[in-house]
């Protein structure tokens, strides 16, 4: 018996995202398979629909299709290209910019050729960190105006976003950055201090207000606990020191002070000289490293013959080791020790490790062409500055030319 059911309407408005389907009285089967796609995901739709003496019915189902309104905008990749942004950098780094109904790229340029940022800059600085073109023009000067407060000129802080650019742009709480410069400042902290955090640890500006409090208020306590009494200069001279202190957690740091006091048998004298004098760099790191590079180093000094004691006054003089891994300080090691240094004097010279293995190698080349005889003489100068080291370097080639010459 031919039907004389049909499909009244069936239609998918074009640029709407939607399917819409009208079915007729006493429809009795349908079956529909629909396939629906976009460029980075793909459904397929399947429905059998049963109806018996039913009135018209309208369902409809969004979707993202063909025809939909593209994802990026056509505008800002041009904007972007005409401007020298590396957009596939800028992708990579941060697509969901990209799918954003409202920019402000060309906010962003004016603004900062007005600081005097050249446009390769700009350009650099938009294809490393897109997020910064979502910041408003109200938004940027007042956050410029709140870094001026530490820094002194307009160039300066271009030279620091040429940088990081993350540091400016990170965060766009404007009254919290505000109310944290106004504290940093109140516990002590110089002009020359909060501009070490602010070009080292730009973070600590982002943090809460609250979080920078409660690492203050650890590091005074922990200062008056060992018997101190300027927690104000305590607390300036670890930060001073080690800007990245108060974007770690107070847990951190107070369970790797006492690691060091247990390690190394300090008496509250000798962990507060330790602490807010050569040791304040090594109070952020992890827990886990700090004891397994700590073993290592015990493990690899044991297996040369250095006693405890040596170890201990080793790695006191110069905590520094410590942010040293396994392979890397083995292999510092190995190349003293196969240029014919001791490791009695490396452990009486461990600034030497701060330098890389092919500055230590390059300069144990020099010197032994110069006639410096690195086994019995003083090796400090494999850690000088480069300018001393050159200084030096030269007069043992004048002398060595000199006893040639005669």
């Amino acid at each position: 018996m031919q039907s004389s059911l049909s499909l009244r309407q069936m239609s998918i408005p074009k640029g709407l995202g939607y399917l819409t389907i009208m079915a007729p009285r006493n429809l009795l089967y349908m079956r529909s398979n629909f396939l629906f796609g976009s460029r980075c995901w793909m459904i397929r739709f399947s429905a059998e629909i049963l109806f018996k003496s039913v009135s018209f019915r309208l369902f409809s189902m969004k979707c993202d299709n063909a025809d939909s309104e593209p994802l990026e905008s056509e505008e800002l990749l041009n904007n972007l290209l005409t401007m020298g942004v590396d957009v596939d950098m800028a992708k990579k780094r941060q697509p969901g910019v990209f799918n954003r109904r409202g920019t402000n790229e060309q906010n962003l340029k004016t603004f900062l050729l007005s600081k005097g940022a050249s446009k390769e800059v700009i350009a650099s600085i938009i294809s490393r960190y897109p997020r910064a073109m979502t910041r408003t023009p109200e938004s940027l000067s007042y956050r410029w105006d709140l870094w001026r407060r530490i820094v002194t000129s307009d160039l300066e802080i271009v030279a620091i976003l040429e940088r990081s650019p993350e540091s400016f742009f990170r965060s766009s709480n404007n009254l919290n950055l505000e109310k944290n410069i106004e504290f940093l400042y109140s516990v002590g902290l110089t002009h020359k201090c909060l501009c070490r955090l602010l070009t080292s640890a730009p973070r600590t500006f982002s943090n809460s207000l609250e979080l920078n409090k409660q690492m203050v208020e650890f590091l005074r306590d922990v200062c008056l606990s060992l018997g101190h009494n300027d927690p104000t200069g305590f607390v300036r001279k670890i930060i001073f020191k080690n800007p990245f202190i108060l974007i770690q957690s107070t847990k951190r740091v107070k369970t790797n002070i006492e690691f060091l006091q247990s390690t190394f048998n300090l008496n509250n004298e000798q962990l507060l000289v330790l602490i807010h004098g050569p040791g304040a760099k090594i109070l952020d790191l992890s827990n886990d490293c700090m004891r397994r590079n700590y073993t290592n180093i015990k493990e690899r000094l044991f297996s040369l013959g250095c006693t405890t004691e040596e170890i201990r006054k080793f790695v006191l003089s110069c905590p520094d080791v410590i942010f040293l891994g396994e392979k890397k300080f083995s292999d510092k090691i190995d190349c003293l020790i196969e240029e014919k240094i001791s490791i009695s004097q490396i452990i009486e010279n461990p600034r030497i490790l701060d330098s890389s293995i092919s500055t230590l190698k390059s300069r144990i080349k020099e010197l032994v062409n110069a006639g410096y005889n690195l086994s019995t003489s003083n090796i400090s100068l494999l850690s000088w500055s480069q300018k001393r080291y050159n200084a030096k370097l030269k007069k043992l080639n004048t002398g060595q030319n000199v006893v040639l010459g005669n």
